[in-house]
């Protein structure tokens, strides 16, 4: 009895599965710059004296953390229209709950890595006369990253992988590409086995790459 696997159905799916994998680098790479953005100022916040940046931080952060990505992209493209009257288009949806997902996990990344520089780096900025939000800017937060960036490349491939759920919504990455393409040709094998290669690629790439970032920052 031959071996049920096709290799030609994967070559002939894999222009359809390298645009979904572009479709899924293109989600991923967006949600993360703005999940790190989003992530530095709430890092800081906190670290704040005034309560009142502190705590919506913190609960911004638990909630993020604490609920499934899953519910959050449904809260985000089903919830929000009813709540606006206004329909959100999938790759909006997309973006935004991966986005808003990651920031929460690069915010404690960003505070554990602020907290792992010396206090004496803030005093002697403010010694200079440097300010509070200078010092942060010149002096800490360059070292912090310095020593992040294992941790900010741990969250792009993790991020890479989860951006997967966004499939749910109709979204054609790489995941959902290869669900269209099973439906057509019932080749589940081949396909699924094509998409984890790439998945696989894609991911050790990042390693690698992460891993040259942190070689060449030391």
């Amino acid at each position: 009895m031959p071996f049920p696997f096709d290799i030609s159905l994967i070559i002939d799916s894999l222009p359809l599965l390298g645009i979904g994998a572009l479709v899924t680098i293109e989600i991923t790479a967006v949600a993360v710059a703005l999940g790190t953005l989003i992530g530095l100022f709430v890092g800081i916040a906190e670290l704040s004296r005034y309560w009142y940046f502190r705590i919506p931080s913190k609960i911004y952060v638990d909630f993020i953390r604490g609920t499934p990505l899953l519910v959050q992209i449904f809260i985000i493209y089903f919830a929000l229209p009813i709540i606006l009257g206004v329909r959100v288009e999938p790759f909006v949806a997309a973006v935004a709950a991966c986005s808003i997902n990651s920031g929460a996990y690069v915010a404690e990344i960003f505070r554990a890595g602020i907290q792992s520089i010396d206090k004496g780096q803030m005093e002697a900025g403010r010694s200079l006369g440097m300010s509070w939000g200078q010092t942060m800017i010149h002096i800490v937060i360059p070292q912090a990253f310095r020593r992040i960036i294992p941790q900010l490349g741990n969250e792009f491939i993790a991020m890479l992988k989860d951006s997967s759920l966004v499939s749910v919504i109709g979204f054609e990455e790489l995941t959902r590409k290869g669900q269209l393409i099973i439906a057509s040709t019932y080749g589940s094998l081949e396909i699924w086995t094509a998409v984890a290669i790439i998945y696989l690629i894609m991911t050790l790439s990042i390693t690698r790459f992460v891993a040259f970032l942190e070689k060449r920052f030391k």
